[in-house]
């Protein structure tokens, strides 16, 4: 069974085309796809049962693969298996994934961490063989995937079928321009401010007013590690100190990590998708939001509707940075869906991350 489209139809493919995909053979896994792995609008990756310690990250760049990349520069080679096994902070793995690709020629790829794995400051980008970049995966493209993993502040236990990367399928360039973006605004009220910039995409601001006096969570040092597939099973405080609202302002310190959260709230209406991109790429002194990808249904309440925030992973770089209450930190972009989702996120999908705030990972016990 193959997917067909009209010369005209592009954007992201939404639960019931991606499982098409995968019964037309674009998608082929070493053991068959599990209920839940198929999101909205992206397929969550499983880790293999292998994972090689190497060196240093690399790009394997035109003509050469991943595996003769990991056969030059490996140290080590570690079973994951049903136990699994520690990464630990600090090193660079690289995982197989269960998913391999047989892309038609008119639908290419993108990946990102999963939510819950950015909150963790868990680094993690999928590579392609031939690639010239992360998370990125050409149309056509026939081969295997593997998941780059670098823990930053907590060591974590995975296994073999641990998902802590999803990946979309796009026909074309589907992306809203600023005339488009201005008219959904005014249609379905993509943020809660009146006086949003939609210029260039949704501007976030970060929030630290706060949420009775808590303004976000800075990770602690040298605790212990964490189980990527267990769920609330762990206390806030072993892992992270509350920041208490002030003068409106936060000094990052250098590379520390955050868990902080959008001023405005924001939604994604069921026949789009949303991604996070930096503000400005010459602001170098911190990164924010590792996880980028927002599925249809997002905080959506309808036109009008009060949205959901955006919870920002926010590490520093070299120097101390000020932030300021309402400084923009991100932009949504908005691309449009092939067709709306079967299900929307939040609707009976086991969804952790709908009508948030200020929320730490599904990992830590409310």
């Amino acid at each position: 069974m193959a997917l067909e489209f009209h010369p005209a139809d592009k954007g992201i493919l939404p639960d019931r085309m991606i499982d098409a995909l995968a019964r037309a053979g674009a998608i082929v896994p070493a053991r068959p796809l599990v209920p839940g792995q198929i999101q909205p609008a992206s397929l969550d990756l499983r880790l293999d049962d292998v994972a090689f310690r190497v060196r240093a990250s690399f790009l394997p760049g035109p003509g050469t693969s991943v595996a003769d990349r990991i056969a030059a520069l490996k140290l080590h080679q570690i079973n994951l298996g049903d136990d699994g096994a520690v990464l630990e902070t600090g090193c660079v793995y690289i995982v197989p994934l269960m998913e391999r690709l047989a892309l038609p020629a008119d639908i290419a790829a993108a990946a990102n961490p999963k939510s819950s794995t950015g909150r963790l400051d868990v680094f993690t980008r999928v590579i392609a063989d031939g690639t010239r970049g992360f998370d990125r995966i050409g149309a056509g493209y026939r081969g295997p995937l593997y998941a780059e993993i670098s823990p930053r502040t907590f060591p974590v236990l995975v296994r073999a079928g641990s998902r802590l990367s999803q990946i979309r399928f796009r026909r074309g360039a589907a992306m809203l321009d600023a005339a488009a973006l201005a008219t959904l605004h005014a249609a379905e009220r993509l943020v809660d401010d009146d006086n949003a910039d939609v210029s260039e995409g949704i501007a976030v601001g970060v929030d630290l007013a706060g949420f009775s006096s808590l303004i976000g969570y800075r990770a602690k040092r040298h605790t212990g590690l964490i189980d990527v597939d267990h769920r609330a099973g762990y206390d806030v405080a072993d892992f992270w100190e509350p920041i208490s609202a002030r003068d409106g302002k936060l000094i990052l310190d250098p590379d520390e990590f955050y868990i902080l959260a959008s001023k405005e709230a924001v939604q994604v209406p069921p026949d789009y998708a949303a991604e996070m991109v930096p503000f400005d790429p010459l602001v170098g002194e911190f990164r924010v939001h590792y996880a980028g990808f927002f599925d249809p249904g997002f905080g959506y309440a309808g036109a009008g509707g009060k949205g959901a925030r955006a919870v920002l992973e926010v590490r520093s770089r070299e120097v101390p940075f000020i932030l300021e209450h309402g400084q923009i930190v991100g932009r949504l972009i908005y691309e449009k869906m092939l067709a709306r989702p079967d299900k929307l996120y939040g609707e009976g999908i086991g969804s952790n991350y709908q009508a948030q705030s200020l929320k730490l990972s599904k990992h830590f016990k409310a």
